[in-house]
């Protein structure tokens, strides 16, 4: 099973990668980097909090293990 921290350090370092994947994204479509930044961020705190209830619920399922 993964620890809680294990999860975290995850979720940071995805979202990490989504910030700056969005940024761009947001810059592309808006020509505005402060919009972008913003909808990046939002984005990012959004997919942040939903990744680490979805590991936390998959890390508490037993099935396709084989502990």
């Amino acid at each position: 099973m993964e620890t809680r921290k294990r999860s975290v350090v995850k979720a940071v370092v995805w979202n990490l990668m989504g910030l700056v994947t969005m940024t761009l994204v947001g810059l592309a479509a808006t020509g505005s980097a402060a919009i972008g930044g913003t909808l990046a961020l939002v984005n990012t705190a959004l997919g942040f909090t939903l990744y680490l209830v979805y590991e936390r619920i998959w890390a508490g399922i037993r099935w396709g293990r084989h502990v």
